[in-house]
């Protein structure tokens, strides 16, 4: 009997020996986390902030030049800057899906777009949170969810006698794209050419509101190409309403501008760009008041 216990009591330590070597090796091995992350993610950079990313969170980019939200990086274009898609929702909790859609390029392909901008990857980006395609060229720029501005890269264009006539960043007629701001759908904004800094001088009431609606906006994020201190806020009593102002130039939309991209409006006035000029990012600082 003794001989028998004996036996027994050896098979049971022989069995958790054997037990306990295989949970050790079990938990020595390290583990892959899961990623369960679909569609388009935000992340928090240290210099820019909050960015969009992909599901992997690989850095996302606007190009200044789809302003109207027709994707224009194509052939050569795109082994730099590849688009994005993504069908599925995002599973960010955080992301505003409201502002999340897509676009059909005109190959037929489909691309992802946030706030009606197509996005784009940057091939010099080699891991995920690389944001090395900020600032390239002066119109590629980290897509962010919180830009007060944008910038466009695009041609003039305006109707004369009835024809699509374009217009260079001087309104000599020509062929030519100028760098301008828009808010951050792709709206272009205008200054009022007798406006002094910090100082709107056009709008009197609802009457010209109608018009030339002032910019509301709070002073959030600019790309990179924007000084942040050149942009502030006033108050324009007259409506009561706050506006956002570039260089001391108060920032007004044209109602005529249906579309995004559209930038008609500095044909008012009797010479092109002489009265409301779409607010270049070089512009001069407003005169004083």
């Amino acid at each position: 009997m003794l001989i028998y216990l004996k036996k027994n009591l050896l098979a049971i330590i022989c069995i958790a020996m054997v037990f306990t070597a295989c949970k050790k090796n079990s938990s020595d091995e390290p583990t892959t986390p899961v990623n369960n992350n679909k569609g388009i993610q935000l992340a928090t950079d240290a210099k820019f902030g909050s960015v969009l990313t992909d599901k992997d969170g690989k850095t996302l980019y606007f190009f200044s030049s789809d302003a109207a939200g027709i994707p224009t990086c194509t052939g050569g274009c795109e082994t730099t800057w590849p688009l994005y898609y993504s069908a599925d929702a995002s599973t960010d909790l955080n992301l505003n899906k409201a502002e999340v859609g897509e676009v059909t390029r005109a190959d037929g392909r489909k691309q992802s777009t946030y706030r009606g901008y197509p996005l784009y990857y940057f091939a010099g980006d080699a891991a995920k949170g690389d944001v090395k395609g900020d600032g390239v060229g002066g119109i590629w720029f980290v897509a962010k969810p919180d830009y007060s501005l944008m910038l466009a890269n695009a041609q003039l264009v305006g109707k004369v006698n009835g024809t699509s006539t374009n217009f260079t960043n001087t309104y000599a007629v020509g062929d030519g794209k100028t760098i301008y701001l828009t808010d951050n759908k792709g709206r272009t904004l205008y200054a009022f050419a007798p406006d002094k800094n910090g100082l709107n001088t056009y709008t009197k009431g609802a009457t010209q509101e109608g018009i030339w609606p002032v910019y509301e906006s709070e002073v959030l994020n600019v790309p990179s190409a924007v000084a942040k201190t050149d942009v502030g806020v006033i108050t324009v009593a007259t409506i009561s309403k706050k506006q956002l102002t570039y260089k001391g130039w108060p920032l007004y939309y044209y109602v005529p501008d249906i579309n995004r991209g559209d930038n008609q409006g500095f044909l008012v006035g009797k010479t092109p760009g002489s009265v409301w000029p779409v607010l270049q990012l070089n512009a001069t600082v407003a005169p004083a008041q």
